[in-house]
């Protein structure tokens, strides 16, 4: 199943560069036209791929030390997240150095506000999860809404990647059933199956982490010495 959605993931890269690459005159960095195929193809990258593997981790990695797999999963969303900010560099360059407006879209106020929420999430997860300064009690609360809202932002960045599939297609005034317009609508259904692929991984219960009885005795010592000497309630 795993391997299934990495193949996705793999597959909506490969399209998003041929898409940028052989229909749209390749990649640079010097505010022309080309500059703004690094966009979608660092979206796709980060905010989709990365993203996506960085859920998974904990799926994937199941017997592995928990606390190697929860670097691995800060790390990958780091990578995410630098990605993605090169793609929104690389945008609203383009825009400003050709007069264009900026956020004037749909697609460009979901864009900007899954990127917000995922920056939001980032360093929650960091300051409940990785550098913990919260209490035990606190963490137990707020781990669903982390898991929860990992799955809304993965929705929200595959529904961005979709408008903006849309606009692209519409403003290059394709006529019907053209090579590049089947190409871009099959990036969108890879997408989509590649983000109903990671739901259905997370949610089952097949794929979730085994107990470790030597971890949770570590994490049940460690609490217990961390709130003053009461056990956590499970």
């Amino acid at each position: 199943m795993t391997k299934g959605k990495e193949l996705l993931g793999v597959a909506c890269l490969v399209l998003t560069a041929v898409w940028m690459g052989h229909y749209h005159g390749g990649y640079a960095w010097d505010s022309s036209p080309q500059q703004f195929n690094v966009h979608p193809l660092c979206m796709v990258m980060g905010l989709v791929f990365l993203y996506g593997d960085g859920v998974l981790v904990y799926r994937v990695f199941r017997n592995e030390s928990k606390s190697s797999v929860k670097i691995l999963h800060a790390l990958l969303h780091m990578m995410a997240l630098i990605i993605s900010i090169v793609g929104l560099v690389a945008v609203f360059d383009v825009h400003n150095k050709h007069g264009f407006p900026n956020m004037n879209s749909l697609h460009s106020w979901c864009g900007m506000l899954t990127f917000i929420l995922f920056l939001i999430q980032w360093l929650l997860g960091l300051g409940f999860f990785l550098f913990p300064w919260a209490s035990t009690m606190l963490r137990r609360w707020y781990l669903p809404l982390h898991v929860f809202f990992g799955l809304v932002l993965l929705a929200m960045a595959v529904g961005s990647s979709l408008m903006g599939i849309a606009e692209k297609v519409i403003f290059s005034g394709l006529l019907p059933f053209a090579p590049e317009e089947v190409l871009a609508n099959t990036l969108g259904l890879l997408l989509v199956c590649f983000g109903l692929l990671v739901g259905y991984v997370v949610t089952r219960d097949e794929f979730r982490r085994p107990p470790n009885p030597e971890e949770e005795a570590l994490s049940v010592h460690f609490n217990t010495l961390s709130e003053d000497s009461r056990p956590s309630t499970p």
